[in-house]
C-alpha cells in the first residue's frame, strides 16, 4: 500500500470517528527512542524512518515534525508523499500546537493513541487550543486498522546482568529508590521507562533494537513490588529468584487495570513527560500525583566504580574493532570495492570477535563524501555508494558489550583532501580537544561547557545543528538523561549540574550539504579532581581509545596548548591499543599516533 492509500485510510477511520486531525508519534508505550517493529507507525504511515518526528495528519493535509538531524533524509523519504516536512526550531516553522491551532475548527476533535503520548505532551497541545475549545481522544489506535499485517509485540527472553558488572544489587538499588520516596512523602512509584526498569532489576532483554531491554511497567510501594510484564519471557530460575526477592511479576496488560485500583488519598510519583497520557488518565481523581522525574534517572546516569571500570574495557575492545576498521578501510579502499553498506558490515564483523559482544548500540551511520552532511544518514540498499580514494567518509557507531556501551564517530580520510576538507576537520577537532580538556568547579552543567567545542567554528561564522554530548546508558540506551552539553535547554527541562561517574559524549561536527560531512565524537567519563579553597574540581576523562586521522590535520592552525592536549591522547590511545594489534596494524597506528610539533 502506497503512502496516500494508508493516508486515505486512515481519513477514513478520522472520519467515523469525528476526528479532524490524528498525531502518530514515533513513541512506544514507554517513551523510549528506539522502538520495536510493533510500534513503528509513524514509520509505516509515513515512509520517514528516522528515530525521530512526529506526523499529523489532517482532513486535508499532513505535515511531519523531526529535528536538525533528520532534515535531508526526510526531505528525501517525504518525497511525492503528499506530507508536508516541519523542520523544528526553524524560523517560520510552526509547532504542532500552533499548527493544530490553526488549522482545525472550533469544538474539533483531536484524535491519537494515548498509550503512545505523554501527558505532558497533550497538557502543551492542549494549552494552545483550549480558546477554541478543541477537545481530545486518546482511546482508539487507528493505524492498528490500517496496518492490517502489523507485527506482533516483541516477547525477548529476559538475562540477568551479574553484579559484578552492575557494581550495586538491587536489593539495595531499590532501598535507595524507596528512601527517596519516603523524601518526597510519596506512597507509590509507577515507572514505565524501560531503561530504568532494566537498570533498577539489573536485568537486560531484547524487545528493542540496540538497547537490551524488555517491555514492562512498575509499581513500586513500601512494602511490594510489582513488575508487569509477560511472563514468559523469564526463564524458570530467574522467575523464581525474582519471587524470592519479594518481587510480583503479573501480566503486561494489566498495568491500567492496577492504576485505576490504586486507593484514595495515596501519593503517587510519576513524571508526566515519560508516563504515557491513557495512563495517566486513569489515576483516580481522589490520588495526589507528584509530578516530577524518577529518582532513577539521576541514580543510573551516575555510574558505580564498577560501571566505570567495566566501560573502561569495553572501550578498549570496541577501540581496536574501531582501529582495525579503519585501518582497513584506508589500507583497501580504491584496490576492491568498498559501498557504504559493505563497510559497515565490516566493522560489525571486527567488533564482533571481540569478546563479549552482544550487537551494536544504533544503526551504523557510515557516510560517504555528501552523505556525510546528512547527520544521521543510515545507508541502505536504494542510497548505497561506493567509495573511492578520495575525500571523507563519516563512522559513527557503537556497540553493546556486557561492560557497556560504547558510541564512536570518526571523520576518516580515504584518500586526497582538499585544503577546505582539511581546514574544517582541524577546527571541528579543536573543538572535541578543548571540550575534552575542560577543568571545571562541581555545580557547572554540560550547558556552561559547550561553548568550549563550538568556539572554533564560531569563529569562523560556522556551526552545527545538533547537541554536542549526550549521556550514555551502561549496557543500556546510547542517548540517556539527563546530562548533555548544548546550550540551548529543552522545554520543560532543567540543566542538570555533572557529576562524577556521568558519562557524556563529546562529538562537535560542520555538514555542507552536498559536500561532506565531518563529526568527532569520544566519550568522557566525568571524574573528580582536586579540591581546594574554591571548591571540589572535575574533568573529563576519554573513554574512547581510537586516534583521530593525521592526514585530515593542519597542524598549523591549532595552538601549543592544542596540539599537546592531541599528542597526550594519542599516546594514550597508542599505550592502550598496542598490545592486541598485528604488526601491519601496529606500525600504522604507531605513524597515526605520532606526535605532531
Amino acid at each position: 500500500m502506497k503512502i496516500e492509500e494508508k493516508l486515505t485510510r486512515l481519513r477514513e477511520l478520522m472520519k467515523e470517528n469525528g476526528f479532524s486531525a490524528y498525531i502518530i508519534p514515533t513513541d512506544d508505550f514507554h517513551s523510549s527512542e528506539y522502538v520495536g517493529s510493533y510500534f513503528k507507525a509513524r514509520e509505516y504511515m509515513s515512509g520517514f524512518t528516522g528515530s525521530a518526528g512526529t506526523l499529523v495528519v489532517l482532513q486535508d493535509r499532513a505535515a511531519l515534525w523531526t529535528d536538525g538531524r533528520y532534515f535531508l533524509q526526510a526531505a528525501r523519504q517525504l518525497q511525492d508523499s503528499t506530507i508536508e516536512l516541519m523542520r523544528s526550531g526553524q524560523p517560520d516553522v510552526p509547532k504542532i500546537e500552533e499548527y493544530l491551532h490553526d488549522n482545525l475548527a472550533e469544538q474539533a476533535v483531536i484524535g491519537f493513541d494515548g498509550r503512545t503520548v505523554t501527558k505532558r505532551f497533550v497538557e502543551t497541545v492542549r494549552e494552545k487550543t483550549d480558546a477554541k475549545q478543541i477537545s481530545f481522544d486518546g482511546s482508539k489506535d487507528l493505524v492498528d486498522v490500517v496496518w492490517t499485517d502489523r507485527p506482533p509485540l516483541s516477547r525477548e527472553p529476559v538475562w540477568e546482568l551479574d553484579v559484578k558488572y552492575a557494581g550495586k544489587g538491587r536489593a539495595d538499588k531499590i532501598q535507595e529508590v524507596r528512601a527517596k520516596m519516603q523524601e518526597e512523602k510519596a506512597d507509590q512509584l509507577l515507572v514505565t521507562a524501560l531503561d530504568e526498569i532494566a537498570w533498577l532489576f539489573n536485568l537486560r532483554g531484547g524487545d528493542i533494537a540496540y538497547t537490551p531491554v524488555f517491555l514492562s511497567y512498575l509499581l513500586l510501594t513500601k512494602e511490594q513490588i510489582t513488575l508487569f510484564a509477560h511472563a514468559e519471557i523469564f526463564p524458570a530460575q530467574l522467575s523464581e529468584k525474582l519471587t524470592q526477592e519479594g518481587v510480583t511479576i503479573k501480566p503486561y496488560e494489566e498495568i491500567e487495570q492496577a492504576v485505576s485500583a490504586i486507593p484514595a488519598g495515596t501519593k503517587v510519583w510519576l513524571d508526566s513527560g515519560a508516563v504515557n497520557y491513557r495512563l495517566t488518565q486513569r489515576v483516580p481523581e481522589n490520588v495526589e500525583i507528584l509530578d516530577q522525574a524518577s529518582p532513577i534517572v539521576l541514580m543510573k546516569a551516575v555510574k558505580t566504580p564498577a560501571e566505570m571500570e567495566h566501560m573502561r574495557a569495553a572501550h578498549v575492545r570496541d577501540g581496536v574493532a574501531v582501529t582495525r576498521f579503519i585501518h582497513w578501510l584506508k589500507t583497501n579502499v580504491g584496490k576492491e570495492t568498498i559501498t557504504e553498506v559493505g563497510a559497515a558490515g565490516k566493522l560489525e564483523t571486527f567488533r564482533a570477535q571481540m569478546d563479549d559482544y552482544l550487537e551494536p548500540s544504533f544503526s551504523s551511520i557510515i557516510a560517504y563524501g555528501p552523505h556525510g552532511a546528512i547527520v544521521h544518514y543510515a545507508p541502505t540498499k536504494e542510497s548505497d555508494v561506493e567509495m573511492k580514494a578520495e575525500g571523507f567518509c563519516l563512522a559513527d557507531t557503537g556497540g553493546q558489550y556486557k561492560e557497556g556501551t560504547t558510541d564512536i564517530t570518526r571523520t576518516i580520510a580515504l584518500g586526497k583532501l582538499t585544503e577546505d576538507e582539511k581546514r574544517y576537520y582541524t577546527m571541528v577537532l579543536r573543538g572535541n580537544l578543548a571540550l575534552g580538556a575542560a577543568k571545571f568547579v562541581e555545580g557547572v552543567s554540560g550547558q556552561n561547557l559547550d561553548v568550549l567545542a563550538r568556539g572554533p567554528l564560531w569563529e569562523m561564522g560556522m556551526d552545527y545543528n545538533h547537541g554536542t554530548g549526550h549521556g550514555v546508558g551502561y549496557i543500556l540506551g546510547v542517548h540517556e538523561g539527563p546530562q548533555r552539553f548544548h546550550w540551548r535547554t529543552a522545554p520543560g527541562t532543567n540543566s542538570v549540574p555533572l557529576e562524577e561517574g556521568m558519562i557524556i559524549s563529546d562529538e562537535p561536527g560542520l555538514y555542507l550539504e552536498g559536500r561532506f560531512g565531518i563529526r568527532l565524537e569520544n566519550l568522557v567519563l566525568c571524574r573528580k579532581g582536586e579540591k581546594n579553597d574554591y571548591g571540589q574540581f572535575l574533568y573529563l576523562e576519554p573513554l574512547t581509545m581510537v586516534p583521530f586521522d593525521r592526514e585530515a590535520i593542519l597542524p598549523e592552525l591549532m595552538t601549543a596548548k592544542e596540539l599537546a592536549w592531541l599528542n597526550a591522547y594519542h599516546q594514550k590511545v597508542w599505550e592502550t591499543l598496542s598490545p592486541y594489534l598485528d604488526e601491519e596494524e601496529l606500525e600504522w597506528l604507531r605513524e597515526m599516533t605520532a606526535k605532531i610539533q
